[in-house]
């Protein structure tokens, strides 16, 4: 798919007939952080790793629009290949690495902000690559000195789209509770749920999901700078519940992920309706959208929503950019999108942005935000 190079003129994203153009009415987003592992590979180093010589999996690898990722690999067996973890080893590696980058992810975040885990008064915790009870709200909680006083939410196996879900329950805490900063830390250690069966089926997914966590302050306080969250929308296709799956390998003894081939063109063909739930009752248009923070979901997925919202390489820029540089991030995803946008320095008060994540379900969830 072909997408234009052109960006949206600035002054064509101007609208004056939004009704929240002249107040300051939503949460505000203060801040964000984000954290990986050290280790760094490239889609050709992961492929000589395992010794991977079937020109179909490469071929995977290497048209993936995916330059590098950061992942926790196993040590070598005694094959000199990264030996094969069992499902207890892969949750150990869960917890301890999900762990280690959130508590990184959070400590950034409120160095950029200025404020301390005693200002926490809210923590949600989001994670799709492993289950932990308890949680890893707990586990931060500990592991920080974060007030035992502090309200949290654990939002577990909900995918991709879950930093939407879970932005959505933050800034409700937030408006219920003014002045107060409440923070949610999407955490993936995706190499946490690989296997490596030698089929195109693992093989695609091994190829697309980096390691990561991104963490985002949000407070309702009027006097505090940052974009507000004005107004949330989502679109279920429960006839494609099946498309994006976490479950039960019986060959392999693990779980394992599944990604339907036609899981792009779902939600492609859905993205227009979800964002015109979005702008309903808004007085905006798509064309005075000046930033779209899009999930990397893949390279087919960002071009088949951008092709059905006519969106330019300009706009994607950031999820693109994430793609190629950490892969796919699952739920923290957007956040580093949103991270990349922050240092460019180019929003202007008074404009809108759309946050965009899909995921299992399938599911689209949208947020709409003014800077």
């Amino acid at each position: 798919m072909i997408l234009s190079e052109q960006p949206v003129r600035k002054e064509e994203t101007q609208q004056t007939t939004a009704p929240w153009a002249d107040t300051r009415s939503g949460p505000t987003i203060l801040g964000v952080g984000t954290a990986n592992p050290e280790s760094c590979y490239a889609q050709e180093d992961i492929l000589d790793l395992y010794g991977i010589q079937d020109q179909r999996i490469r071929s995977v690898f290497l048209n993936s629009a995916i330059d590098r990722r950061f992942l926790n690999v196993p040590p070598d067996g005694e094959d000199g290949r990264p030996r094969a973890e069992t499902q207890g080893e892969l949750l150990a590696k869960h917890k301890a690495q999900g762990t280690e980058l959130g508590a990184r992810a959070l400590q950034s975040c409120l160095k950029q902000i200025g404020a301390a885990v005693d200002d926490i008064g809210y923590l949600v915790c989001v994670s799709s690559t492993g289950l932990l009870t308890p949680g890893f709200s707990a586990l931060l909680i500990r592991e920080l000195g974060i007030p035992t006083s502090c309200s949290r939410l654990d939002i577990v196996g909900m995918g991709c789209n879950a930093g939407l879900n879970a932005l959505n329950a933050t800034t409700g805490w937030a408006s219920a509770n003014p002045g107060r900063i409440a923070m949610m830390v999407c955490i993936e250690v995706c190499s946490a749920a690989y296997v490596f069966d030698g089929t195109m089926r693992t093989s695609v997914v091994n190829s697309l999901f980096g390691d990561g966590a991104a963490a985002i302050a949000v407070s309702h306080d009027a006097e505090r700078p940052g974009p507000q969250v004005l107004k949330y929308a989502s679109c279920i296709v429960p006839d494609a519940v099946d498309a994006m799956r976490y479950d039960w390998d019986g060959d392999q003894g693990k779980f394992s992920f599944y990604l339907d081939r036609d899981v792009p063109y779902v939600v492609g063909a859905h993205a227009e309706m979800v964002i015109g739930d979005l702008l309903h009752g808004t007085g905006l248009r798509r064309s005075g959208i000046a930033h779209w923070l899009i999930h990397s979901g893949g390279k087919k997925v960002i071009d088949s929503v951008a092709v059905n919202l006519g969106l330019t390489r300009y706009d994607v820029r950031h999820t693109t950019d994430v793609l190629r540089d950490y892969g796919n991030l699952s739920s923290g995803s957007f956040l580093f999108s949103y991270d990349q946008l922050v240092r460019e320095r180019v929003t202007r008060p008074g404009e809108y942005g759309v946050l965009m994540t899909m995921g299992p379900g399938s599911t689209l969830e949208t947020a709409l935000v003014r800077f």
